[in-house]
């Protein structure tokens, strides 16, 4: 059947599959289930007429003893959009479509039959008899989701293939439409099964309903997004409900730390187990492996790619030169850790509390970061060479793409100075373990093992020689390879341009004009000095003008780099990905909690890559924001981009030693009206 006899040129047309079974038989929905097929449709049109999908009614779940499966019984009418063409002729034109299905009772018959219908194109539209009976189908299939709030998530991040999936809502007006009965019907994959099998879950959220179905994966990762319709009774009328769902589960890769209080406090006082300190073993080798991740963290790669052209360079040496430069880059690395442990101990002697990547919420050492890295990058393009005994100007360039033990040594500081903004899953935990100790010795070790883990892979290649034989013959691909290397280290210098920005503000303009200065200084210095047979002194002179006039006026004047920016009280707070971020402080969280409102605290600072990279993309989510809405919880952003005492302080009560940290603060009635016990949860703190 038709909604239409005539139709115009350029309309939508519905046909409408009636299908009637007799008692006790039933048909399938696209998904059906554990057994059974879809029905499916044929068509044979002439041009210009095209057949969209099969709008399905609201199927019903059927659960006898075996298996579970979701189809039609008495009657149900497949509905299916004809597109008319705008240069489709006048007169009438046949429809055609051969029908097929599997009809189930207490034994499966397949069917099929040729249908046809006749429909008249002209100039103005004529319903037709059967207009009315469509009409009242198209009711019947899922409906847009309108105001409904719709979030997923698994119940746990075990590795087997089958865990929990939870499925929550909420609607604004659940008064008006009085909802019931909830359960989730999903769309076919041939890579997972959303189980039929529905779990209720009493909500105390915020949502309107809750429930839990077994998911079971087959083959491929974990999806991240799930289909289906949302059915539910009106509790007003009887009828049944539904709407379409398509909604991605949120994927945080997170080590999960459960806290706990103590019986004598009411606050939060937080233990990595509840069987005491962590073993130092366990500790070193999460520092370890928290070291090997960070060869592939982001703010290391640029080093990285210098290591790879030095190894090329250096292959088809003496295997004992290639060995001893790997052991003296790790030496590098191992300083510049052995280093970072003196300062966190002289900043723990002096009363003060240290935290990882601290050194970047000092605007003097960012500044001075940036300039080594602009000379890097114009080093590997080219713009100065690489000579023995240059100038002052040149070494820092010089050490970092020079492949002898210099260099070597170099690139081992480089990348633990790059490396000190980015944290690595696992090694949060033992940093976290060594900020907490008292022992001078635990905290060197543990320093020591990240940097053993940074260096390892280095070691072991350069230690290899069959290894280097699989690296390209050098060439002159390597001058090419070498200047392309130059981009990342731009990159470097354009995010640590960004960071500048959070303590200098409009004012760090001036130090990008003094990097064109000291870039143009650097050309100088490579084109009459080190290329050039004369005038090298009057070069050398204007290098000199060029850097003194540019460090007074540009970084002493204008910027006033040196000044350390005082201390903030206003928030730069941004709403971002519909979450509307406040201020954290002690008192805020405690104020939200006595108002009986669970809290998120994310502690971010701007030079941190995992923060913004993982982990600001994960959090600030019209799904996140949603479930933190309907659950009235207060979300708190630290910013820690200044390190201020008190936020390292407040870290470190999670056993952590830096950001990203992530901490979930139940309601405080949960916990009100009496001292909790030793191992009652009152927060969870998410660290990478």
């Amino acid at each position: 059947m038709l909604s239409a006899d005539t139709a115009r040129p350029g309309e939508i047309v519905w046909a409408g599959v009636d299908m009637k079974m007799d008692p006790d038989w039933h048909t399938y929905w696209k998904n059906s289930g554990e057994a059974g097929l879809p029905t499916k449709i044929k068509w044979t049109l002439p041009p210009g007429i095209t057949a969209g999908d099969i709008q399905w009614p609201l199927p019903d779940k059927f659960p006898p003893v075996e298996v579970t499966t979701y189809g039609y019984k008495n009657e149900t009418m497949l509905l299916v959009p004809l597109t008319i063409a705008s240069n489709v002729a006048a007169g009438p034109i046949d429809l055609k479509a051969n029908v097929s299905w599997l009809e189930c009772k207490d034994e499966c018959i397949p069917a099929n039959q040729d249908v046809e219908a006749t429909l008249t194109i002209g100039a103005e539209t004529k319903t037709s008899a059967d207009a009315a009976a469509i009409d009242s189908w198209k009711q019947k299939t899922p409906q847009a989701q309108d105001d409904w709030t719709i979030n997923m998530w698994w119940e746990d991040l075990s590795q087997s293939d089958l865990r929990g999936l939870h499925i929550a809502g909420h609607h604004p007006n659940q008064t008006e439409i009085s909802p019931t009965n909830f359960d989730f019907y999903p769309d076919a994959n041939d890579n997972y099964d959303v189980q039929p099998q529905t779990q209720i879950i009493k909500n105390e959220d915020g949502f309107d309903f809750e429930l839990v179905k077994p998911f079971k994966k087959y083959s491929g990762d974990w999806p991240h997004k799930i289909s289906g319709i949302m059915v539910y009774t009106d509790a007003r009328s009887g009828t049944r409900v539904g709407f379409s769902v398509d909604t991605t589960v949120p994927h945080l890769t997170v080590m999960l730390m459960s806290l706990h209080a103590p019986a004598d406090t009411d606050g939060v006082s937080p233990h990595l187990n509840a069987g005491g300190t962590p073993a130092l073993p366990l500790m070193l080798l999460y520092a370890f492996i928290g070291g090997l991740i960070l060869n592939v963290m982001p703010c290391v790669l640029p080093v990285i790619a210098l290591k790879i052209l030095g190894f090329v360079s250096e292959a088809r040496s003496e295997p004992r030169r290639v060995r001893n430069l790997g052991l003296i880059y790790a030496l590098g690395v191992l300083a510049s850790f052995l280093a970072l442990a003196g300062i966190v101990i002289g900043v723990e002697a002096a009363g003060h509390r240290a935290g990882w990547g601290m050194q970047f919420g000092n605007p003097v050492f960012v500044v001075c970061l940036a300039i080594l890295v602009t000379l890097v990058a114009l080093n590997l393009f080219g713009v100065f060479e690489v000579t023995p005994g240059g100038a002052v100007m040149d070494t820092a360039g010089k050490l970092a793409s020079k492949h002898g033990a210099s260099g070597a040594f170099f690139n081992g500081i480089l990348a633990t100075a790059l490396a000190t903004p980015c944290t690595a899953p696992v090694l949060a935990t033992a940093l976290g373990f060594a900020f907490s100790q008292n022992d001078r010795v635990i905290i060197v070790l543990i320093f020591l093992f990240v940097g053993l883990g940074l260096a390892t892979p280095y070691v072991l290649l350069s230690s290899n020689p069959a290894l280097l034989k699989f690296l390209p013959r050098p060439g002159p691909w390597m001058q090419r390879f070498k200047i392309a290397m130059g981009f990342p280290m731009l990159a470097t210098v354009v995010w640590l341009f960004d960071v500048a920005t959070a303590d200098y503000g409009d004012r760090v303009f001036w130090l990008g004009v003094f990097l064109v200065i000291l870039s143009l200084a650097a050309w100088i210095f490579g084109e009459f000095i080190q290329r050039s047979r004369s005038g090298k002194g009057i070069a050398l002179a204007i290098i000199l003008i060029l850097l003194a006039g540019g460090y007074a006026y540009a970084l002493e004047d204008r910027l006033n780099w040196r000044a350390m920016p005082a201390e903030s009280t206003a928030s730069n707070i941004e709403t971002e990905g519909g979450i509307d971020w406040q201020p954290w402080s002690a008192d805020a969280v405690a104020q939200a909690r006595a108002a009986g409102k669970p809290v998120l605290v994310d502690f971010t600072a701007r030079w941190c890559v995992t923060c913004n990279a993982i982990v600001k993309p994960a959090l600030e989510n019209n799904i996140i924001a949603a479930r933190l809405k309907a659950m009235g919880a207060v979300p708190l952003l630290a910013d820690y981009t200044r390190t201020p005492a008190e936020m390292t302080d407040e870290i470190a009560k999670y056993g952590g030693a830096g950001v990203p940290l992530v901490v979930i603060f139940p309601k405080k009635s949960a916990i009100s009206g009496h001292r909790p016990a030793p191992t009652l949860p009152v927060a969870i703190a998410f660290q990478l």
